[in-house]
């Protein structure tokens, strides 16, 4: 006689199926603003950063953070006395501290970059300039996201 086997392969179907929805559903791990601090101090090698000079543009409110457009200007003149030798994008909550690094020189014609990023969650994104002179400026921006990206873990 034939002993029905579906009902155990049935079953193991669908204890694998859960455990690898339980696998994609994982969220972004927690992170405190003293991390944010740390990978900041890091790239300008503990140097003060100043409020100004910089400005992130983003939406305040972000439908899908999947694919967000971003901009930074910097305000500077651009010449060989004085221009942006780089900037930087650091975010608060996605599982890699730092979104982007550029450098510049006085033939780029303006401090100004532009990309897309991916957000885990509604988060805090601080843009960084150095100038030439050695000082750093940043602009801080709070962005909420709608649907959040980065869910499967590092990127």
């Amino acid at each position: 006689m034939k002993q029905n086997t579906a009902l155990p392969r049935r079953r193991l179907l669908a204890l694998g199926m859960g455990a690898a929805g339980l696998l994609v559903i994982r969220t972004a791990p927690a992170q405190t603003p003293e991390e944010l601090a740390a990978a900041i101090a890091a790239y300008t090698g503990g140097a003060p950063v100043t409020a100004g000079k910089v400005r992130l543009e983003i939406e305040k409110i972000v439908d899908n953070g999947n694919a967000v457009p971003v901009t930074v200007r910097v305000d500077s003149p651009m010449t060989a006395a004085g221009h942006v030798t780089a900037i930087a994008i650091y975010n608060e909550r996605n599982p890699q501290r730092e979104v982007a690094k550029f450098t510049l020189g006085p033939r780029a014609g303006k401090a100004e970059v532009a990309t897309r990023i991916r957000l885990a969650t509604s988060q805090k994104l601080v843009a960084i300039a150095r100038l030439s002179d050695g000082s750093y400026w940043s602009h801080t921006v709070d962005v909420v996201v709608a649907l959040a990206a980065c869910i499967e873990g590092d990127i």
